[in-house]
């Protein structure tokens, strides 16, 4: 093991050599980075923060004091512009069956403290991760989720673009594109609207999303008119929900 000497290193902090951390990052007192990091241009570690396992950390990330990424048999991919907040947790437990899946947060996320990812975990770009969440095996969000305080997804669960949790809510299944859901367990309680018209400029988008929405999801997951409807519309936000929707785990429809 050895210190680095650069000026923005503290002099306490222990990397062991093979790490490779780019000459203009900044790292705190009492941090541990192992011999498989790679710390990129532009990147902030506070006090107290655990690196190890293979794990890349893109450019102009900043990790928060006390947080833990990774662990001895753990690959963790970070991508840039993401915000790391206090004591969050990233791989840095075993996985139940000992095989550590890739983890992989993608860029321009922010996870706020005591977050909980485990193995296999899949985060697309400008995601918002909020207090005390906790994201199971396995679980795959698509860009720009939400999810709200003290809440969990479970393990093998799929969370679609835009969806916006709600807080202390419990999600055991896929949740679709665009929509909103809250509770324990969680239900869809609509479209998250205001979401849409942040990303939609045309008004008529979001009411055809709103008409197909109602279609396949009225009653449980009507996959069959789903599954048409994503080979024959050519909205790109149709297509997106009604491919999902076909595909996912949520309960058939009995017709």
């Amino acid at each position: 093991m050895m210190s680095d000497k650069r000026v923005n290193i503290h002099k306490s902090t222990i990397i062991e050599d093979g790490a490779k951390i780019a000459s203009d990052v900044i790292i705190g007192p009492f941090c541990f980075i192992g011999k498989d990091v790679e710390l990129k241009s532009g990147c902030t570690v506070e006090s107290n923060v655990i690196l190890k396992g293979r794990v890349v950390v893109e450019s102009n990330v900043k990790i928060f004091s006390f947080a833990v990424i990774g662990s001895e048999s753990s690959e963790i991919h970070i991508g840039e512009k993401t915000h790391i907040r206090e004591f969050v947790q990233i791989g840095a437990q075993e996985s139940l069956d000992a095989k550590n899946k890739k983890i992989v947060i993608g860029a321009n996320n922010f996870l706020m403290g005591y977050v909980q990812i485990l193995s296999g975990v899949e985060l697309d770009d400008f995601c918002i991760v909020t207090n005390a969440v906790r994201l199971y095996e396995n679980v795959k969000c698509e860009e720009r989720v939400i999810i709200g305080g003290l809440s969990t997804i479970e393990a093998n669960n799929k969370i679609g673009t835009g969806v916006m949790v709600g807080g202390a809510s419990v999600v055991a299944s896929d949740i679709p594109p665009f929509m909103l859901v809250e509770g324990n367990k969680a239900t869809i309680k609509g479209l998250n609207v205001i979401g849409l018209r942040r990303r939609l400029e045309k008004k008529g988008d979001i009411e055809e999303i709103k008409s197909v929405f109602k279609r396949i999801l009225g009653d449980g997951a009507d996959k069959i008119l789903a599954q048409e409807i994503a080979d024959t519309n050519p909205n790109e936000f149709i297509k997106k929900l009604a491919s999902f929707v076909a595909s996912s785990n949520i309960k058939q429809k009995v017709r």
